[in-house]
């Protein structure tokens, strides 16, 4: 097959709008114009070009080139977080911006907001922009759209979260082992009328996290039958709404586990509503800013999110260094951290 053919199944080259075009069967300036979003373009027309543009995972290079290295290098890495505005998510950016400098490697990143159509546009942004590799979070239950990109050697790492389908590296929390700590941590402490509080299940953290909690009750014996789980709390006022159902209902919960750092604010914010404090006891995952601060203290399953985004980049920079690694995944232990609100006894 020849080194041109964009349909080579093995390292294929990148496509060009003079394969574009052949695909579409217009000129190269017709497809020059569709992709700059010029007018006097027929909307069938538009539609051929856009098709045999996706077909090829064509995606227009937004680098001039002479910007370029000899290499081919851009010199540049993109990163897609849950939020850039959650604590988590942004010391993990932190860690691997830090490794890429050394490296004097910029990063660009953006938020994915657990939306699957948003992960997709931005790993398309940065592809555009010819990044050398691709550090992702991700909240698509396919990964398809990415073979292209795989095909073509340009790694991929993802963070947090693990992918469906694809044999790449992953780095993130145990996240099952840490909410099984959180549980059993609460069990030692007398509970047994213990509520969950979590993310929506088609996220995999929120699913693994659900999973160790019901698995450390069984291993004690108690019942799960019954358990007070409340899931697809996605913000700050349903988890709020939700655990304040629980609190003023017949036999509430003695304790809280809330499996995600913002859904743990809303339950913070839930007990103090009622004065409750000091009564009901409650281990968060992932810590908070100043959480040792509050009285009393938040007591919390700490993930490692400097490891997590140091390691990631440390596997990125060695595949762009040529170094032959099988595709692995990393779980990087949790802490739990005592402050005070685990430790409060029925």
């Amino acid at each position: 097959m020849s080194e041109q053919d964009p349909h080579s199944s093995h390292t294929r080259p990148r496509a060009t709008m003079r394969h574009v075009a052949a695909l579409a069967g217009v000129g190269v300036k017709t497809v020059s114009r569709v992709i700059n979003g010029e007018p006097n373009v027929s909307a069938a027309t538009t539609a051929r070009v856009r098709a045999a543009a996706r077909s090829l995972d064509y995606h227009l290079d937004m680098l001039a080139g002479n910007l370029r290295r000899a290499d081919g290098r851009t010199r540049t890495l993109g990163l897609l977080v849950g939020s850039v505005d959650n604590p988590f998510a942004g010391a993990i950016h932190r860690a691997i911006e830090d490794a890429a400098i050394e490296r004097d490697v910029a990063v660009f990143a953006s938020s994915l907001d657990d939306d699957p159509s948003r992960e997709q546009h931005a790993v398309e942004a940065f592809l555009r922009r010819r990044v050398d590799g691709l550090i992702l979070t991700t909240a698509s239950r396919s990964h398809n759209y990415l073979l292209p990109t795989l095909e073509r050697d340009t790694p991929v790492v993802f963070v947090d979260r693990e992918p469906t389908g694809l044999q790449v590296d992953v780095v993130t929390s145990d996240n099952a082992d840490g909410a099984a700590r959180a549980t059993a941590h609460l069990l030692a402490h007398g509970h047994r009328r213990i509520a969950f509080l979590g993310d929506r299940l088609t996220i995999q953290t929120a699913a693994e996290r659900r999973r160790g909690f019901l698995e450390e009750l069984g291993r004690a014996g108690v019942s799960t039958f019954n358990a007070r789980l409340r899931t697809e709390l996605h913000d700050a006022a349903t988890a709020e709404q939700a655990l304040g159902e629980l609190l003023d209902g017949e036999d509430p919960p003695t304790a809280i586990f809330s499996a995600q750092n913002l859904i743990t604010f809303a339950a913070l914010h839930a007990l103090r509503a009622r004065n409750l404090q000091h009564r009901i006891a409650l281990v968060g995952f992932d810590d908070l800013p100043l959480a040792d601060l509050l009285e009393p203290g938040v007591t919390v399953i700490a993930q490692d999110a400097h490891t997590i985004g140091s390691t990631a980049a440390q596997r990125i920079f060695a595949r762009l260094d040529g170094t032959d690694l099988s595709p692995t995944t990393l779980a990087i232990p949790t802490t739990l951290i005592q402050r005070g609100t685990g430790e409060i006894t029925p």
